[in-house]
């Protein structure tokens, strides 16, 4: 049976893509300053940022505005509250894991980047198909492998292509194309992934047990707030720190 992705609104698919984009550049950008970096221990922070922006805000939040938009009509639908913090959590490990990969080192080379973008390509799969583990409805999910493979396939191939243009992220353009790139990487991954749903509703089976998206989204925005305001202020500073002008000492 159909489901509706748009019940909302396209302007629902819009919101979700600015969201997934405006944490994606900001991790992007911490991942540049984890590259840029000398310091184990600051790489690391470095990392850890970017990984709560992009895993956090740019996957996980994205995924459940989205998903504000999924129904299936005249019945209810509820989310497994464990079922959905396990996504977050996976969603940033995945993505700290892959981020690990490419931004250890200073120095570009085409197999860390590759498999940095095949991790971070799979953790926007494995937090979207985890968040809808949590899903709860009258009846079954089942989805179409053949879609599930092309969701992961763009998901991994636009997040390889992200962490590419990381490595110009000191000019204008290619930090705002990474995020484009991947916010779209996140989002098309979402849609295809819907896509690939496959509903199968039984309305006298007993209502599904959980909590309304609608019931967690205030403290999700809460926390998304936090997760991002924590790098957007050590971005300004270290951009700040960078661009202060240094004192020479003139020595008759």
């Amino acid at each position: 049976m159909d489901h509706q992705d748009f019940a909302m609104g396209n302007w629902l698919v819009v919101l979700a893509y600015l969201t997934s984009v405006v944490g994606c550049a900001l991790g992007l950008a911490c991942t540049l300053q984890a590259r840029s970096t000398d310091s184990p221990r600051a790489r690391l922070t470095w990392l850890v940022l970017a990984a709560v922006s992009i895993g956090g805000v740019g996957i996980w939040v994205m995924h459940f505005i989205a998903m504000l938009g999924f129904s299936t009509p005249g019945l209810p639908v509820r989310y497994d509250i464990l079922r959905t913090a396990l996504s977050a959590v996976l969603s940033v490990v995945a993505v700290f894991c892959g981020l690990l990969v490419f931004g250890v080192r200073n120095r570009f080379a085409w197999k860390r980047l590759l498999l940095g973008g095949l991790l971070t390509g799979l953790a926007v799969a494995v937090m979207h198909y985890t968040g809808m583990w949590a899903v709860q409805i009258k009846g079954t999910i089942g989805y179409d492998p053949v879609t599930v493979v092309l969701s992961v396939v763009i998901a991994v191939v636009a997040a390889t292509a992200a962490l590419w243009f990381t490595v110009g992220l000191d000019k204008l353009l290619p930090r705002l194309a990474a995020g484009l790139v991947m916010g779209a990487a996140v989002t098309g991954m979402h849609y295809t992934g819907m896509a690939a749903v496959r509903l199968h509703l039984d309305p006298a089976a007993p209502d599904p047990s959980g909590t309304e998206v609608f019931s967690f989204l205030f403290p999700v925005f809460v926390l998304a707030a936090l997760a991002m305001a924590v790098p957007i202020c050590a971005v300004l500073m270290a951009t700040s720190s960078s661009e202060a002008p240094r004192h020479t000492t003139l020595v008759p």
